[in-house]
């Protein structure tokens, strides 16, 4: 990293950037961390998340004594030029505490700080929803329709993919394109009520593309 790349942002008073490190499969915040001129270059060298310690006054490396290292997928700059998004793929937990990710507190009406289910903060919508199927599995509730799925059996989960898919294929075909989101979100929905059916993890699903991001999809023969 140039001395003319490092000019461009704007380190704080001590002479550090906040850097958010979010997990590139599916979005969730990480942790938050600070880093000088020196941890931006060794990060963008090795591609290895670095910090600088504001407790310990020193330069370090994410993982160095865990081995849950941070390793970089992207870098991006806020509009002010003052923040870094570091989109990372984590080895291991990131937390200290052995947790995912740091953020598993939450705000309550009352501005009090209590603990929550550390998933509540991971990922976006579709982990939300997988985690309510989740829920009706294994506490079905009167009125619901996940639960009356579930209820269902297998085959009945399985007949509603089907017919969500054949859905999609006559919206496409029409073209009208809030016909084929609507669509579409039902075959995604149904497609999470077989991952919650066999206990797949929306994040096992994500690890399998990002395996497959960037390559060819064709194999020789």
């Amino acid at each position: 990293m140039s001395q003319g790349s490092a000019d461009q942002l704007k380190f704080d008073g001590h002479g550090l950037l906040p850097a958010v490190i979010q997990d590139w499969l599916d979005g969730t915040v990480l942790m938050l961390g600070y880093m000088n001129q020196e941890a931006l270059a060794k990060t963008v060298a090795t591609r290895r998340v670095h910090f600088w310690s504001r407790s310990r006054n020193t330069l370090w490396e994410k993982g160095e004594t865990s081995g849950h290292t941070l390793h970089v997928k992207e870098l991006f700059v806020d509009c002010d030029r003052d923040t870094i998004l570091v989109k990372a793929q984590p080895a291991g937990p990131t937390c200290h505490t052995g947790e995912r990710a740091c953020f598993f507190s939450r705000l309550d009406e009352q501005g009090e700080v209590v603990r929550s289910n550390p998933q509540d903060a991971h990922g976006g919508i579709l982990d939300s929803v997988l985690r309510t199927i989740d829920e009706r599995r294994s506490n079905p509730r009167t009125g619901s329709y996940t639960s009356k799925l579930f209820e269902g059996g297998h085959d009945k989960i399985l007949k509603k993919v089907a017919e969500e898919a054949g859905e999609v294929l006559l919206a496409s075909k029409g073209g009208k394109k809030e016909e084929i989101v609507y669509e579409v979100a039902d075959l995604f929905f149904h497609t999470l009520m077989v991952l919650g059916y066999h206990g797949v993890s929306l994040q096992e699903v994500l690890h399998e593309l990002g395996k497959r991001f960037g390559k060819s999809g064709l194999r020789a023969t």
